[in-house]
């Protein structure tokens, strides 16, 4: 049997040998009206049952037909139930037994990054030959608010392609081959566009073994931020022959005329994007399936 724990009180063994200490029982009697203290059936916990004398260290609590009782272990190692309350002595003094604290256990709390996925700490961070590409700086941003915590720890760099019609230029500077994947993200990607013309004659030159391209439906990603974000019901249909950015900024209210005002208002739309939830799921879908292809083992 394990040693008691100590508690105010309590007087130690005098003998090495001797785990109780000194016999309670040779201690004088205390006076039935002195004020009983509360204490709580720990285990280890050293009692004597004034009724019967019997002396020994609360070794379990639990409850037996419906009525809460402590099991004591005396010096012999023989055990014995015992309802809680008044009727006990500690070092000769009259105590009332009450439910041992319990000490609630409280799971630790998952971190989830901006993206949705478990954050993962002590982990040190790769760097793979592997790249995402994005049309503009705007897109940049945006995926890296969202998910740029994830591809820093999976090793993936996302870099501005500046128009998709440069991607073969890219792809015959980049060389993508086994472990050296490119995916590519493209705005307004849709059957018929010079956007799938550009794409189709860049992926018939270098296959698509290690190159991956998908697209969003939106002229421009700001259009895949969901529009009650910024206060609208939805993102205003711009006409053609105006920018679409400064006919978004002026449907928002705020200031579209220059480049400084661009950059600023897009500031303003980006501070609202809290996580993945804030954006559409044609744009989630496609930037998943995206590091997946680039993350997966080869």
């Amino acid at each position: 049997m394990k040693g008691f724990h100590a508690y105010p009180g309590h007087v130690r063994a005098s003998r090495p040998a001797d785990r109780y200490g000194r016999d309670v029982l040779s201690q004088p009697k205390p006076s039935r009206l002195r004020t009983q203290k509360d204490v709580p059936a720990d285990i280890g916990l050293l009692l004597e049952d004034v009724q019967t004398g019997f002396v020994g260290e609360v070794i379990a609590v639990g409850k037996v037909a419906g009525e809460l009782l402590m099991t004591l272990e005396g010096r012999k190692g023989e055990k014995r139930k015992f309802p809680l309350g008044p009727g006990f002595w500690i070092d000769g003094e009259p105590v009332n037994i009450t439910p041992p604290v319990l000490k609630q256990q409280t799971q630790p709390k998952t971190e989830l990054t901006a993206s949705g996925s478990i954050r993962v700490t002590g982990k040190t961070a790769k760097m793979m030959p592997s790249r995402m590409w994005v049309e503009g700086r705007h897109d940049w941003q945006l995926i890296d608010k969202v998910w740029g915590e994830d591809l820093r720890l999976e090793g993936i760099a996302v870099e501005e392609l500046a128009g998709v019609d440069r991607l073969e230029e890219m792809l015959e500077v980049f060389q993508p081959g086994p472990g050296r994947r490119a995916g590519v993200l493209v705005d307004h990607l849709l059957p018929g566009t010079k956007e799938s013309r550009l794409v189709n004659q860049a992926l018939a030159r270098y296959g698509t073994d290690n190159i991956l391209v998908l697209g969003h439906p939106y002229v421009d990603v700001w259009q895949a931020i969901k529009p009650h974000r910024v206060g609208l019901q939805e993102w205003p249909h711009i006409p053609k022959g105006i920018d679409i950015k400064k006919g978004s900024l002026a449907a928002l209210g705020l200031p579209h005329d220059t480049v400084e005002d661009v950059g600023i208002g897009w500031s303003k739309i980006l501070s609202r994007v809290r996580d993945w939830k804030d954006l559409e799921p044609s744009l989630l879908g496609r930037v998943e399936e995206l590091i997946d292809f680039l993350t997966a083992p080869q």
